[in-house]
């Protein structure tokens, strides 16, 4: 049965939310300061990739690792929900920021590409627990190959971001900056609402959607 565009565009939101493009384009910019561009493109592309290649993975292999030690997917829906829906509260208040930063100021090594920018900043936590938690909702292949569509759109468009960070960043300001953050965050609270309500319909405990 085809993916309808609902799904794919509930999958895009939560995932571009999660992962934050813009909130990580002036952190790139922090961490890779002096460097030419072609070094820059180099780490862009390594990060990328490296943050892809988890995401694959548990979106490959996430749910069969919860069944193996027990963890129902409608539980694991209730438990994302509410971890994303703490992501939303640290973006609104900007807390979220301030964690990103101090993460990318605990290694100032020469190559940030795998740590810290494709982990934990691209595939974090709330991000590993999307792509499980969208499979979930899908379950079969056309799911697993819309999930994984819309994951490496928003992954092309961190790099994009991270090729064009610098006139970004200028061009928002750090008022523009806040004022996105805060509107991915009031959608991404929403949508945690969301998952955590299909989670508890699942068992019984929510009347389901009108």
């Amino acid at each position: 049965m085809p993916i309808d565009t609902a799904f794919l565009i509930t999958s895009f939101v939560t995932m571009f939310v999660i992962i934050d493009p813009i909130g990580l384009a002036p952190l790139f910019v922090a961490m890779t300061t002096g460097m030419s561009d072609a070094a820059r493109r180099r780490i862009a592309l390594r990060a990328c990739l490296v943050g892809s290649c988890l995401l694959l993975v548990f979106a490959l292999f996430g749910e069969a690792v919860l069944g193996f030690v027990g963890i129902s997917m409608p539980a694991f829906r209730v438990a994302g929900g509410i971890l994303l829906f703490i992501t939303a509260l640290d973006m609104l208040f900007e807390r979220r920021t301030k964690r990103r930063e101090d993460q990318s100021e605990e290694d100032h090594s020469n190559d940030p590409s795998v740590f810290p920018l494709a982990i934990p900043l691209i595939a974090g936590p709330g991000a590993i627990a999307s792509v499980i938690l969208l499979t979930g909702q899908r379950p079969g292949a056309e799911g697993l190959i819309a999930v994984l569509g819309v994951t490496a759109a928003v992954l092309v468009i961190v790099l994009g971001f991270f090729l064009v960070s610098g006139p970004i960043e200028r061009a928002l300001g750090k008022i523009g900056v806040t004022v996105v953050t805060r509107l991915l965050g009031m959608l991404l609270a929403a949508l945690s609402v969301q998952f955590v309500l299909d989670g508890l319909r699942a068992f019984g405990f929510a009347p389901a959607a009108g």
